[in-house]
């Protein structure tokens, strides 16, 4: 697939347009983390009032310092930051004061995470989801967007994975993301409460964090051949992923908040572009986008390990639903994105 920057400037266009002159108040959860702070920065790009909410278990206080030198200053000073637990409810009521929109992506996400510590992932994801959720139907906000997850495919072999067939949860952090998607339609059957969930596929770009057993592949494998270091692949390379680029994410939850579709609302959806990179392709591309800046990454080879406890073998996404219902068109494919997001790779891990 092609880069599509034109179609993503033209809805990220749309949506700035309807935002113009028309200043609401946003609450983003995991407000310091990856894609929560990308959401920060855009929503303060286009004028938006912010609130955001972070206790930094796996956010970073730099991720916001680095989207403050990215605003204006005048931008910047219509951010609130809440250093808060989501599993605190009272620091949830309190948060969602005045808020017309929740972007909700504070969680403890990582399959292997959750099979070391399964109670940690279960207060952060299930209760602290729940009091988000109460939360924010206590305010009355206008829409809950919220981070599900591919992982809630589980089993199921079918391909592309269709949002209304699921197999049996693979994980504990898989059976978390469930029970979020099952909290919010009875919320929406029982309180009429607005909500759309979206089903993450392996999202990257700037600001991914390539530290520590659970970080992110594409971030992780960068950094150590910009390192010299041995890259690990889990199994024989053919797993699969449909990758997608955080710019797309943004996307889907800025168009799930503001979409008037009554039909679009308490919908899952997916969030990916609809293709399939084995690991070991990825870690060619890897490779190719880094040699020109760095030649001898050219003798780099991967070292072949166990297979992951807990993956899916393969994952890719059907995105027309969310193409139909909400106009997600997604701007950038792997290739794409990589290059857009590999100077910043180079420019933190090069040093680290």
């Amino acid at each position: 697939m092609a880069a599509m920057s034109g179609l993503s400037s033209t809805v990220l266009e749309q949506l700035q347009g309807r935002l113009s002159g028309q200043p609401n108040r946003w609450l983003v959860t995991g407000c310091a983390g990856f894609i929560g702070s990308h959401l920060v920065e855009t929503l303060l790009r286009f004028d938006q009032e912010v609130v955001g909410l972070d206790n930094f278990a796996t956010g970073h206080r730099r991720n916001l310092t680095e989207v403050q030198g990215l605003v204006t200053p005048a931008q910047w000073a219509r951010f609130r930051f809440v250093e808060a637990d989501i599993c605190d409810a009272a620091a949830c009521q309190a948060a969602c004061q005045g808020v017309d929109y929740v972007l909700h992506q504070a969680a403890l996400g990582s399959v292997p995470r959750s099979l070391a510590n399964p109670l940690a992932t279960n207060a952060a994801n299930v209760d602290g989801f729940l009091n988000m959720l109460v939360a924010a139907r206590d305010a009355k906000v206008r829409r809950f967007v919220y981070a599900a997850s591919s992982s809630t495919y589980g089993d199921h072999p079918g391909l592309p994975k269709v949002e209304d067939t699921i197999g049996r949860p693979l994980s504990p952090y898989a059976v978390t993301k469930l029970v979020n998607e099952l909290y919010a339609d009875v919320f929406g059957r029982c309180y009429g409460f607005a909500s759309i969930g979206l089903r993450y596929f392996n999202v990257f770009g700037a600001r991914q964090d390539p530290e520590g057993a659970y970080a992110a592949v594409i971030p992780r494998w960068t950094r150590a051949l910009l390192l010299g270091e041995p890259v690990t692949i889990n199994g024989d390379g053919e797993t699969s992923r449909d990758f997608c680029f955080v710019g797309n994410a943004v996307q889907a939850n800025l168009l799930a908040a503001l979409t008037t579709d009554a039909a679009a609302i308490n919908q899952v959806y997916n969030v990916a572009v609809n293709d399939r990179t084995t690991l070991t392709s990825l870690f060619a591309i890897l490779k190719s986008a880094l040699q020109p800046t760095h030649p001898s990454i050219a003798a780099a080879t991967p070292v072949y390990g166990e297979f992951r406890p807990g993956d899916v073998r393969h994952s890719q996404a059907d995105i027309g639903k969310a193409g139909t219902l909400l106009g997600y068109k997604p701007s950038h494919d792997l290739q794409s994105g990589i290059h857009v997001a590999m100077p910043w790779y180079v420019g933190h891990f090069s040093q680290s």
